[in-house]
């Protein structure tokens, strides 16, 4: 039935009507400007269900095309090859398989629960959420578009309202840190940007015979890229329309830049200090979105275009994604141990979590793609989750800081229950959400990089060490003498609904996980095809 429907232009786009309406509201009617602004957060949500419901797991894996030609510019023919006219060609693009379809649901899931945690937000509503749905449009872009044009442009739009949001409604230094985040994710993107105009002018090739000339487009279109780059290079060599291709040097150079613009997203390690600036800074509505989505187009990133791109050199590289993915585990987990404000537990903790998401890809085989995927779409709901509880702690205590917190069981306990709750789906106790996730990813490695996946376990036992060190001192023993003058209410109506709608996910997806492995299997089932295809060749 949404085959007949424009249904991913309409979930992409549905938030310009809220910032339509916003735009003619006055900017001191703050209660209607933030209903408006979730009720619009709605549309795309209750579309995504209805689209997430409707995919079909036995088709083809991508689905809901929508396509339309765009941008077409001409090349100086003459200059190359009179009897051929040669042509730049973007299209308008989407579709969704079954590694971005629940990620689409998870953007529109977290971004209403964000939107429903912005009650917090204090000054300048309307700019708020006129860029925060604009920041929605941009993550919805990211996980539909077929087309690396189209993607690099809805992954800029993303960067821009996310550098107005830290640096105007953040904490203290949230200008430095609005700053830190453009420039580190500024040079991923010009890294990136380079890469793809390498593919697009020589991957991106198609022809077009025409009666009295061939024609020749060179797009940014991701199958036909990827339908290039998995041909013999030498055969392409001698097509007299293919006056390029990529060696095997430039190939790997292509990998790595790639490996690393998609890194500092992640972000890997070393690139990850400008996220900890970011998790401290931002108000913590922004960071559910930050930390439960924006890092997560970092994988996505690596997975359709690193991996799918480049089969071979993923898997000649696979012991060094291996060692980077334990890395993250366990620098992340050691430093969350010693930290003492909790946001910095977090920011420390999502280091960690991404690290399960490289040893997931390093696997090279479904199980290891399934637990990353898995790890994406839990960390995302987890991560949420936490960040709302900080959000609500800090606007009740004025302090994220475990040394000053302590005793709030008594005065919170709904809060306190949800948070003990997150912890234990964050350190993976099993059925709550981590605990799939990890155990899929560390399976996988084990097949293949048994001795990583064994130094990556020891990131398990040290999450349970800075989880339940973070709750107890939060939650536990008496309440602190300078906590007393504070107003302590537990979670009001609009803070407890999105508290329990992220737990009734993590529960779901670690009772019933098969909610997800159903959607994503036979996506990665041809995904494997294609990387054991070819990965075969060269052994391992």
């Amino acid at each position: 039935m949404l085959n007949n429907l424009p249904i991913l232009s309409m979930i992409a786009f549905s938030p310009l009507l809220g910032i339509l309406v916003l735009c003619f509201l006055r900017s001191d009617k703050g209660n209607l400007i933030k209903t408006v602004a979730i009720l619009t957060t709605l549309i795309p949500l209750v579309l995504a269900a209805w689209l997430y419901v409707d995919y079909n797991y036995h088709g083809d894996p991508l689905q809901y095309k929508e396509q339309l030609n765009w941008i077409t510019v001409p090349l100086n023919h003459e200059a190359i090859d009179k009897l051929t006219q040669y042509y730049f060609k973007f299209k308008y693009s989407l579709a969704v398989d079954g590694v971005s379809l629940p990620l689409v649901f998870l953007t529109a899931l977290i971004s209403t629960m964000a939107a429903m945690a912005s009650v917090h937000i204090k000054k300048r509503w309307k700019t708020y959420f006129i860029l925060f749905l604009l920041l929605e449009i941009g993550m919805f872009g990211v996980f539909m578009s077929q087309d690396l044009f189209l993607f690099f442009l809805f992954f800029e739009l993303t960067l821009v309202p996310m550098f107005f949001l830290i640096g105007i409604w953040g904490y203290i230094k949230r200008e430095e840190a609005a700053n830190r985040f453009l420039i580190y994710n500024g040079l991923g993107s010009a890294i990136m940007l380079i890469a793809f105009l390498i593919l697009v002018t020589t991957a991106g090739f198609s022809q077009s015979p025409s009666t009295t000339e061939a024609i020749v487009y060179y797009s940014g279109d991701i199958q036909t890229i990827a339908h290039n780059l998995l041909k013999d290079p030498m055969a392409l060599v001698n097509q007299p329309d293919t006056p390029f291709y990529l060696g095997s040097s430039m190939k790997w150079t292509l990998f790595i830049m790639l490996l690393v613009a998609f890194g500092i997203k992640l972000p890997i390690f070393p690139f990850h200090t400008w996220m900890l600036k970011v998790h401290t800074e931002a108000p913590p509505s922004v960071v559910m979105i930050h930390s439960g989505i924006l890092l997560k187009m970092g994988a996505y990133g690596l997975i359709r275009f690193g991996i799918l791109f480049f089969p071979t050199e993923a898997k000649q590289w696979a012991w060094m994604l291996a060692l980077l993915g334990v890395i993250n585990i366990v620098y992340g987990a050691i430093l969350a141990i010693v930290q003492k404000d909790f946001k910095l537990v977090l920011a420390y903790s999502s280091i960690s979590h991404m690290g399960v998401v490289l040893l997931g890809l390093a696997a090279f085989q479904v199980t290891g793609l399934q637990g990353a995927v898995f790890q994406l779409v839990s960390h995302g709901l987890i991560s949420a989750l936490m960040f709302l509880l900080v959000g609500s702690i800090f606007e009740r205590t004025e302090t994220t800081m475990l040394d000053s917190l302590g005793g709030l069981a008594k005065s919170v306990p709904f809060m306190s229950g949800i948070l003990l709750i997150s912890g234990m789906a964050s350190l993976g106790l099993p059925g709550l959400s981590g605990f799939i996730s990890e155990f899929l990813a560390f399976l996988g490695l084990f097949q293949s990089h048994p001795v990583y996946a064994i130094v990556g376990t020891l990131g398990i036992i040290l999450a349970a060490v800075y989880v339940l060190r973070g709750v107890l001192s939060i939650t536990y023993g008496p309440l602190k003498d300078h906590l007393a003058a504070y107003e302590m209410r537990d979670a009001r109506l609009m803070e407890a609904i999105p508290m329990i709608v992220l737990v009734a996910f993590i529960l779901l997806l670690g009772v019933f996980p098969s909610v997800l492995s159903q959607v994503m299997h036979q996506t990665l089932g041809s995904f494997d095809q294609v990387i054991q295809s070819v990965a075969g060749k060269i052994g391992g």
